[in-house]
């Protein structure tokens, strides 16, 4: 049986990303830089082998997993779905809002006196959304439990079909926080990995129910990718 893979992409920088803003469940579009950036990711994934691709429901996604599609030696032969469990989490009535806005409410929910001083302590993704909760003002940020459940089964369900069908890669695009949330739930004593660049790749190894992190946050594809453009540019 073939390995099992994920490449877990971060889609591609947005306006609201280049604004400062929170994205959460709400939407903006790729830049023309995020477009850029997502172009050569995915001519330096053109030679990976994906059985099917999926991306979260979120408009960024799925413009992110159509770019690299296209740019893939056999984009129009992989299979495509969108999984709405492997959105963003949802920040409520902070969606939309500056960053200072929820990073400026929530440490001092859980009695911080900023987000650098909140950040240097050791607190837990529970503690986090339970202060997205208690700062949301419209009632529809999610329970802890409901994002640990909607992020490891759209991972996991997507992980453990492939390898019942044989094996093989995986192509994935999601969200900065529900990536790093992932990543806690494999590993726990990772920190907080907030600082996921957009179209950066995490690859997730598969086997019998268990995921082991091979890399996080790499780029090595998007500067494969960017070279080969440059080169085609002077042919």
């Amino acid at each position: 049986m073939t390995e099992t893979k994920l490449y877990i992409i971060r889609h591609g920088k947005t306006m609201f990303n280049t604004l400062g803003r929170t994205q959460g469940w709400s939407d903006t579009p790729l830049t023309t830089e995020g477009e850029n950036v997502i172009q050569q990711l995915g001519v330096g994934l053109k030679a990976v082998p994906f059985e099917e691709a999926y991306s979260s429901d979120s408009g960024r996604a799925m413009q992110t997993a159509r770019i690299v599609l296209q740019e893939h030696n056999q984009g129009d032969k992989i299979p495509y779905r969108t999984d709405k469990r492997i959105r963003e989490w949802c920040f409520g009535s902070l969606d939309g809002g500056y960053d200072g806005e929820l990073w400026g409410v929530v440490p001092r929910i859980l009695a911080f006196n900023n987000y650098d001083d909140m950040m240097s302590k050791t607190i837990s993704y529970r503690d986090l959304a339970n202060a997205i909760i208690e700062a949301d003002t419209a009632d529809w940020a999610e329970p802890y439990e409901t994002i640990r459940e909607r992020v490891w089964s759209g991972f996991e369900d997507m992980a453990h079909q492939r390898e019942r069908a044989g094996g093989g890669n995986v192509m994935a695009v999601s969200h900065g926080l529900t990536i790093s949330f992932l990543l806690s739930l494999i590993d726990e004593t990772l920190p907080m990995q907030m600082g996921l660049d957009n179209g950066s790749v995490t690859t997730l190894i598969y086997k019998n129910g268990t995921f082991t992190i091979d890399k996080i946050n790499d780029l090595q594809y998007i500067e494969e990718g960017k070279k080969e453009l440059e080169y085609r540019s002077i042919l």
